[in-house]
């Protein structure tokens, strides 16, 4: 399976069990998700689950680079994350919606560069060249909530039609 796949069926399952809550169960997921693609980045990225706060509350993940951490492996005390936080929300939420509100406004003033999500959208607010907050990319699995768990109801046949 490709990790879009080994995603969306993790997703597909947890929500299946209907044990689950609809944001903090799916972190791993995303984690998994995430530390799959960044291991074919340039540096190398690297994802942790719910961080510490270093002056603006406790983002959902932090991405970071190899030189983050120690030979250990373990992460250098002290350090944000070079490639930003990540903000999850429930897929019903508005990811762009989310991306304006005041929690984002938080990360944003401390780290500069977001990852918000809600499973089915990704969308990354950084800084524009005059140093305000600025929506730079975005990538979206589904129209809709309702459109995304049907979809994912057949992983890799949403995964195929998305490609690499």
């Amino acid at each position: 399976m490709n990790p879009l796949e080994t995603y969306l069926a993790e997703l597909r399952d947890i929500r299946s069990t209907a044990a689950g809550v609809n944001e903090t169960s799916y972190y791993v997921p995303l984690s998994n998700l995430l530390n799959e693609v960044g291991k074919g980045l340039k540096p190398k990225v690297h994802c942790i689950l719910t961080l510490a706060n270093r002056g603006a509350g406790n983002p959902d993940g932090g991405l970071f680079t190899p030189e983050q951490f120690q030979k250990s492996g373990e992460p250098i005390e002290g350090q944000i994350p070079s490639c930003g936080v990540i903000e999850a929300k429930p897929t019903r939420d508005d990811t762009w919606v989310t991306a304006d509100g005041v929690q984002v406004s938080k990360y944003w003033g401390r780290y500069r560069l977001i990852l918000v999500t809600n499973y089915r959208d990704f969308l990354l607010v950084g800084q524009s060249a005059d140093g305000a907050p600025v929506k730079l990319e975005s990538y979206r699995l589904a129209e809709s909530e309702s459109a995304f768990w049907a979809q994912a109801a057949q992983p890799r046949k949403l995964a195929e039609s998305h490609g690499e």
